[in-house]
This record gives structure tokens, C-alpha cells and sequence, in this order.
């Protein structure tokens, strides 16, 4: 497979997974901040199990990076090497206020 050929499949790998609408929408969100899983599932109103599906998802595609902090996992964007997103986080609409209207949890 030539470079071109690969670089393709990676893009095309990425671009599937956000054309799910939760993904998109997590993605939104972490543009705003880095977030435990709780709070996703709470700005978000559904299960904990279906965020942390799409969360995987989104950390086996390279497209967000999870760091523990004592019991807690936080998520964050991990795009720096994806050049070809800016354009897509630009037009993603803010979650500022979404995030600024939830009451942080208790859990994290």
C-alpha cells in the first residue's frame, strides 16, 4: 500500500468515526475542555456504558487521549497530527454553554 493509499484510509477511518452524532458531539465537547465520562453522560442525559463505547471508539481511532488521575479517567482531543480536521472542530458549533449550564459531579 503507497503512502497516499494509507494516508487516505486513515482519513477516511477518522471521517467514519465522526459521522456518528454522539462521537461529533463528544468531540464538540472535548474542543471546549478535557472531561471525566461523567459529566459527558450528563451534559449528554444518556448511559455511562454507551459515552464509554463511543469514548473507545474514539481512543482506538487516535482521536482522543485518556489520562487517569487517581480513580478518574479525563478525556481530551488528541488532533494535533490530524491537520485535516481544523477545518471540522472550526465549524463545530460551542458546547460553552451546554458545559457552563452542568453542574459538575461529585464523581470526578
Amino acid at each position: 500500500m503507497s503512502t497516499v493509499e494509507a494516508t487516505i484510509d486513515a482519513m477516511a477511518e477518522t471521517l467514519r468515526l465522526l459521522s456518528d452524532k454522539t462521537r461529533l458531539t463528544i468531540i464538540a465537547l472535548l474542543k471546549e475542555k478535557e472531561m471525566c465520562v461523567c459529566d459527558i453522560v450528563d451534559i449528554l442525559e444518556t448511559s455511562q456504558p454507551n459515552i464509554s463505547q463511543h469514548l473507545k471508539k474514539l481512543k482506538m481511532g487516535g482521536i482522543v487521549n485518556e489520562t487517569r488521575r487517581s480513580q478518574w479517567i479525563y478525556y481530551s482531543l488528541n488532533v494535533a497530527d490530524k491537520l485535516y480536521l481544523t477545518e471540522i472542530l472550526n465549524q463545530l458549533p460551542s458546547m460553552r454553554d451546554k458545559i457552563n449550564a452542568h453542574k459538575p459531579n461529585s464523581c470526578c
